[in-house]
C-alpha cells in the first residue's frame, strides 16, 4: 500500500504523518507537493496539518485551489482513502469534499493538549479496528477547530452515521453536536481536528491514533484480498 503526504507551503505536520505511518503500518510513503498532478500511484492520501499559505483568508481557503487538490477529488471519487488532520480537515470542507467549516474556536484562543474521543462510527477505512464507542485519547492543537453546519446538515450527518468522532466530556472549541470528525456518505474520506499521528506511542503519551492507520490500511487488504494487520 502506498501512502501520500500532501506538503503545502506552511504544512508543519507533514513529517509527523509520514513517519506515524512508517511506525504503525511499515509501508510505502512519499511526500507529495501542493503542485503534484498525478496521484494514481497512491492508495491513500493524507493532509496534514499547520498552516497552508499561512492561513490567508481562511483555514484552507486557498489551498482549495491548489493543483493537487483536483487529483485528491478524483481520489476520493475513485474510492481512495483520504483523511485530512486539524489543517487538512480545513482544507477538505473548504474544498468540498466533506461538509460543514471549521470557524474559530467559541474561547477564541489556541487549544493545544490531550483531548478524549468517544469513537461513533467504526465503518470507516481509517476506524473499522475500533469497537464502537471506544474512548481514545487524541491530542488537539488548533485555534479554528469549532466544526459548524446548520441544522439540515447536522440532521443528514447524524442520519448517514457519518459523525465519526465526538468529543467525550470537555468540547475544546465549542464544535456543534460535539462533532470532532467526520466522513463522507461512503465513508472513504474522513476529516478531524485532533492529531492521530501524535498518538502512535505511549512514548508520545498515548499509541490510541495507531488504530486509524493500521486500519486503513486493513481497509486496503480487505479490498485487495491481503491478509489483515493487527
Amino acid at each position: 500500500m502506498k501512502f501520500a503526504v500532501i506538503v503545502f507551503p506552511g504544512s508543519n505536520c507533514d513529517i509527523d504523518m509520514l513517519k506515524a505511518v512508517e511506525d504503525t503500518v511499515g509501508q510505502p510513503v512519499d511526500y507529495v507537493w501542493h503542485t503534484a498532478t498525478d496521484l494514481s500511484a497512491y492508495d491513500a492520501i493524507l493532509v496534514p496539518g499547520g498552516f497552508s499559505y499561512g492561513d490567508y483568508l481562511r483555514c484552507g481557503a486557498i489551498a482549495q485551489f491548489a493543483p493537487v487538490m483536483s487529483e485528491i477529488r478524483k481520489a476520493a471519487e475513485q474510492g481512495k482513502f483520504v483523511l485530512g488532520v486539524c489543517n487538512g480537515f480545513q482544507i477538505l470542507t473548504e474544498a468540498g469534499l466533506l461538509p460543514g467549516a471549521l470557524i474559530r474556536n467559541k474561547s477564541l484562543k489556541f487549544r493545544c493538549h490531550p483531548v478524549d474521543l468517544r469513537v461513533e462510527n467504526t465503518k470507516t477505512a481509517f476506524t473499522n479496528g475500533y469497537e464502537h464507542g471506544d474512548l481514545i485519547r487524541i491530542p488537539i492543537a488548533h485555534g479554528e477547530g469549532n466544526f459548524y453546519c446548520d441544522d439540515e446538515t447536522l440532521a443528514k450527518l447524524q442520519a448517514n452515521e457519518q459523525i465519526v468522532f465526538r468529543y467525550a466530556g470537555d468540547n475544546p472549541n465549542g464544535s456543534v453536536d460535539d462533532i470532532a470528525g467526520i466522513c463522507n456518505e461512503e465513508g472513504n474520506v474522513v476529516g478531524m481536528m485532533p492529531h492521530p499521528e501524535r498518538a502512535v506511542s505511549e512514548l508520545l503519551g498515548s499509541a490510541d491514533g495507531a488504530g486509524m492507520f493500521k486500519s486503513v490500511l486493513n481497509a486496503w487488504r480487505e479490498r485487495n484480498g491481503a491478509a489483515s494487520v493487527r
